[in-house]
């Protein structure tokens, strides 16, 4: 109680701090997944490569220059579809804000009303809503149209030059660790070596996905294993059967 009032103190409202309530959270946390994903590929793809170009030849340079080969091709390839997809995103984007920003200059009454039914529909009073509504379009009104009838912030959008870059580093950091597995140890423990290192890369990338997307890290994990696995002893398989034929 404050003793100079007599009455109970106001609680004051703030972020719990295990909740950051910091704006683009989301957008920073998905950025975190694709990443996560980005070097999952890397693993994979990597990994069964220079595994089935083991398994034909114990040459070193052989397997240098295709893992080199294949890191370098997957990291263009994933930064140009991330490229491509994600400019594709924002140009779409952008036209939905240009055609708010229009609506917005040609029919404020409407869009006003709008804005109101909206947070009605969520669940506030017409009073409560048409207050809100003219709230934030007073003090911004085509940021309150483009996050309540959009989900998007106008200062926010994704850069494609950035989701390509961050593709293409993500990529290349999984595909290091396959490669670097097959040609540190001794020839005769090239495979097995790659193989563990990759089953573990592959359960810790599992187990950070799923603890991003809050989903059962279990299930997570033996996914990309018995993916990962499979993918190798695919390889592993042609690169005998190439190597026994003398291909």
């Amino acid at each position: 109680m404050d003793e100079t009032t007599g009455s109970e103190p106001v609680a004051t409202s703030a972020p719990h701090p295990h909740e950051p309530h910091t704006e683009g959270l989301a957008s920073r946390l998905n950025w975190l997944r694709a990443g996560v994903l980005g070097a999952n590929d890397g693993i994979v793809s990597t990994a069964g490569l220079v595994v089935g170009v083991a398994a034909a030849t114990t040459d070193t340079s052989n397997i240098l220059t295709a893992g080199i080969a294949g890191l370098t091709a997957g990291a263009i390839s994933m930064a140009a579809g991330e490229y491509v997809s994600v400019s594709t995103q924002r140009d779409s984007e952008k036209a939905l804000l240009s055609k708010e920003k229009r609506e917005l200059a040609e029919e404020p009454d409407y869009e006003l009303r709008e804005l109101a039914q909206i947070y009605q529909d969520k669940g506030l009073s017409p009073a409560t809503a048409r207050k809100v509504a003219e709230e934030l379009t007073a003090h911004d009104a085509f940021a309150a149209h483009a996050e309540a009838e959009l989900g998007l912030d106008p200062e926010e959008l994704t850069n494609p030059w950035h989701a390509a870059l961050s593709s293409a580093v993500a990529f290349t950091c999984g595909a290091l660790l396959p490669l670097l597995a097959i040609l540190l140890p001794p020839v005769s423990w090239r495979i097995p070596v790659t193989f563990a290192a990759v089953l573990v890369a592959l359960a810790i990338t599992g187990s950070i996905s799923a603890r991003l997307g809050r989903s059962s890290r279990r299930r997570a994990i033996m996914r990309v294993v018995i993916g990962g696995a499979l993918a190798m002893l695919v390889t592993y398989g042609i690169g005998q059967l190439a190597d026994v034929s003398g291909i």
